[in-house]
């Protein structure tokens, strides 16, 4: 405990530098992860929108799903957007100049309610381009709602939301990568990039105070859908979520949208350090085990969708599953989170809500 509180302390010390620029403010610290400090309303609530697998110049329904994130955005008053990564199709962009990027972003997302941050990662197909350009200021001049980084946490004081790079982590894109060539630049070695990143995430997890913790990727962990489960991210991220509370994992990657909750089961002694806070109620009779708590939601619908392909594979904890486009929104307040996910015109198909204190969901 006293080595816990010398490190906080002098974490306190710790020089920061805080530049605030259209609202968005970026903290910089000695932490690895850059962060960025989102606005937080004044009743305590947050809402955005998360979208994925979009970027192709209104095609495929994109056009479509755009107006409907901007009725829904206005509806709810949205702070700002998520994109879990494949922004531009089908390889990336050529260059931080590509017409692409007006033509695929900021000429289709014009309503009003989505003039706001954008907070995006790289999904596979951003690799199989100039995933650098995606990162560079110069997006940033062309439509400054653009924010995207490797991995990165944005703390909007209600949440804080990590996202991962998790690309690097499928080792078949480096090892057979079937004719398509990967922008690894700024990786080097994928072993030393990828365990840098899980201690910084491990890190920043668990200092996290935060009411609710979402971390955002690419690549599902739990899927039904065409890719299935990323094996790679079963074994390496999967437990780190669990081992910090963290409520939400949301991603990308197949092109649906999905609600998946987690029925894996933990001995209490292994991990009662990291769930006492809240997770007790949910210890079944014998007093040994309880559940995890985090939820996989799956928004990949942004444009072209896969109808009708489904993994044959274990569908426990599954509660909705949709092959259309679409996207999601999510509603936090101190006490209750709920989801929803859309469809191309609009409508609800699915919408899911938990409370904070009991952890119980309807």
């Amino acid at each position: 405990m006293a080595g816990l509180i010398l490190k906080n302390k002098s974490m306190a010390l710790c020089l920061v530098l805080v530049i605030c620029s259209f609202g968005l403010c970026f903290v910089s610290t000695q932490a690895e992860l850059q962060r960025f400090g989102q606005p937080a309303r004044t009743e305590g609530t947050l809402s955005f929108l998360v979208l994925g697998d979009w970027g192709r110049k209104g095609a495929f329904n994109q056009s479509e799903v755009a107006v409907q994130m901007g009725r829904i955005g206005e509806k709810l008053d949205i702070d700002f957007v998520v994109s879990t990564g494949d922004n531009f199709y089908d390889n990336g962009l050529t260059g931080n100049q590509d017409k692409a990027f007006v033509e695929s972003f900021t000429q289709i997302y014009t309503a009003n309610s989505l003039q706001k941050q954008w907070y995006s990662v790289l999904g596979n197909h951003d690799y199989r381009g100039n995933a650098e350009a995606q990162l560079s200021q110069q997006l940033r001049k062309i439509d400054s709602r653009w924010l995207c980084l490797r991995s990165f946490i944005v703390n909007a004081e209600l949440a804080e939301i990590f996202f991962v790079d998790t690309t690097p982590f499928v080792q078949s894109y480096f090892t057979n990568a079937e004719g398509h060539t990967y922008d690894w630049r700024g990786i080097g070695s994928p072993r030393a990039y990828i365990a840098n990143l899980i201690k910084d995430l491990k890190l920043a997890l668990s200092e996290s105070s935060a009411k609710w913790k979402i971390v955002v990727g690419h690549h599902a962990i739990r899927s039904i859908g065409h890719h299935g489960d990323t094996e790679e991210l079963v074994s390496k991220l999967h437990p780190i979520l669990k081992a910090n509370n963290v409520d939400f994992y949301m991603n990308g990657h197949d092109h649906c949208l999905e609600h998946i909750s987690d029925t894996e089961r933990y001995n209490l002694s292994d991990y009662c350090v990291a769930y006492w806070k809240g997770f007790f109620e949910n210890i079944t009779n014998d007093g040994q085990f309880f559940d995890s708590p985090i939820q996989f939601l799956t928004s990949g619908a942004g444009s072209k969708a896969w109808r009708g392909d489904v993994k044959e594979q274990s569908k426990d904890g599954l509660k909705f599953f949709y092959d259309g486009q679409g996207f999601m929104s999510v509603q936090l307040t101190p006490n209750e989170a709920e989801i929803a996910f859309y469809d191309v015109s609009g409508t609800v198909l699915h919408r899911w809500t938990t409370t904070k204190l009991l952890h119980s969901s309807t």
